[in-house]
């Protein structure tokens, strides 16, 4: 298999060229969000079994010709997990993937449970163990070592390895098209916008209160919603569950009384 470190525009036109002329695709994104509410974009990496390349998206600007095959409806993509990847997508290419899978989805249908890990993934079906000591890395942070090389491409070599096999079992028990309008619905879900004015509905302990408390916090989650987009910042950077509802419960004139 070649593999390659894809770092500047024209590398990324080839490569995405010769991707083009394939059925299938496994793909994975790594990311950094742990100050962020959005994701951003470390690395992608993309196998279609002959080449596996590692495509670098803080040198690269313009990622359309990679955006331009996750939209390509003739190539199957098989991503596992990939309900943040789809996250990523959206934010970096405002990318809608078109004919995907989530291996994770259909290892569901084949008795695995609902969120079977890749390692463990791979292990079922290939008894290799994999190293996922780099998954909380900094991804966005130059340069990458070899160890995170490694490990990054082997999140795409060994799905692209054990596809067909999860794909023939999932003939096999007739639940390929329920695991496909899973993924879809999944993929659906990610790309409709936020509703702004039912957020609350995810604040927990929401029922306790009153109809007018809970009227307060329908419009302190939006508000902090708004604030988190402008600023770029997890929603409880901005403001944390339990102060929204402390303020939603006893509607505090000023700071002072909050702290009574």
């Amino acid at each position: 298999m070649i593999k390659s470190y894809v770092k500047d525009y024209q590398s990324l036109v080839e490569l995405c060229q010769q991707l083009a002329q394939s059925k299938v695709l496994a793909i994975d994104t790594e990311f950094v969000r742990t100050r962020t509410l959005y994701p951003k974009l470390g690395l992608l990496q993309v196998s279609d079994g002959k080449n596996l390349a590692l495509i670098d998206p803080i040198a690269i600007d313009d990622l359309s010709p990679f955006w331009q095959l996750l939209s390509d409806g003739e190539i199957c993509k098989v991503l596992h997990a990939c309900s943040e990847d789809l996250e990523v997508f959206l934010t970096a290419g405002n990318c809608k993937p078109v004919n995907l899978i989530d291996s994770q989805i259909m290892m569901s249908f084949l008795g695995h449970g609902l969120s079977m890990g890749y390692a463990a993934m791979i292990k079922h079906l290939t008894s290799i163990e994999l190293d996922k000591s780099e998954s909380r890395t900094d991804w966005t942070r130059r340069p990458l070592t070899e160890r995170q090389l490694t490990y990054a491409q082997a999140d795409v070599e060994y799905l692209f390895q054990v596809y067909p096999t999860i794909l023939s079992q999932l003939e096999q028990s007739g639940w390929l098209s329920a695991a496909q309008e899973e993924t879809q619905l999944m993929i659906e879900r990610k790309f409709t916008a936020i509703d702004e004015d039912t957020l609350y509905r995810n604040i927990k302990m929401g029922w306790k209160l009153d109809p007018k408390q809970l009227n307060s916090l329908k419009y302190l989650t939006a508000w902090r919603y708004q604030k988190a987009k402008h600023r770029d910042l997890p929603l409880g950077f901005v403001v944390k569950d339990n102060t929204l509802m402390a303020v939603a419960k006893y509607n505090p004139s000023n700071i002072t009384s909050m702290n009574e």
